[in-house]
């Protein structure tokens, strides 16, 4: 049988979906304007890299590997990556060693930050940011600010119920939430 060539599957829709909803909140102005995340390609990148990490680590089944889902929703972010490299004029000759970079620092990070919330530990997720997302040796108040607000979505996200990660599940913290005097009040302590 013949299939259509432009048929999407269902999959594929809320893998789009999913990913939409990453890259929507990975722009929430919030972030440059209170967090001081720089408003850079590169400030950007790392903030859809952080969303997509906590999404992906959401999305592990309890045996710690990554679901066919988690699998289509990276290839998505790559496909993404790859297509505003070549719309910002990035030769083809270069794409494949900026996407290599890419790919090094999402699994860089992707482990710092994993690691850091798997342990519970605040000043090592509160580093990793600080020097991933910031390009800061120490971390920063906006840094501070960021690391509460993962710990606080990965926590929200843990409380949900199911194996599956649907956009209708996904519901990510108001990063306008997390004030400023509560992440520097928790490095007090």
């Amino acid at each position: 049988m013949i299939s259509f060539p432009f048929r999407r599957s269902k999959q594929d829709a809320t893998i789009d979906a999913l990913y939409g909803m990453i890259v929507a909140q990975a722009r929430s102005p919030s972030f440059y304007r209170d967090y001081a995340v720089p408003d850079t390609v590169t400030g950007r990148l790392d903030m859809i890299v952080l969303h997509l990490v906590l999404v992906l680590r959401r999305m592990k089944e309890r045996g710690g590997t990554v679901q066919p889902a988690g699998q289509q929703l990276f290839d998505r972010f790559c496909r993404d990556i790859d297509d505003n490299f070549r719309e910002m004029g990035v030769g083809d000759l270069a794409v494949p060693k900026k996407m290599r970079r890419v790919a090094e620092d999402f699994y860089g990070r992707a482990q710092a930050y994993e690691s850091a919330l798997g342990n519970n530990d605040a000043a090592v997720l509160e580093a990793a940011v600080a020097r991933n997302i910031f390009g800061a040796p120490e971390p920063t108040p906006g840094a501070r600010r960021l690391a509460a607000y993962i710990r606080k979505t990965a926590a929200a996200f843990d409380r949900r119920q199911g194996e599956t990660l649907t956009p209708v599940d996904l519901e990510f913290l108001d990063p306008k939430a997390v004030p400023p005097s509560e992440s520097e009040g928790e490095k007090r302590s």
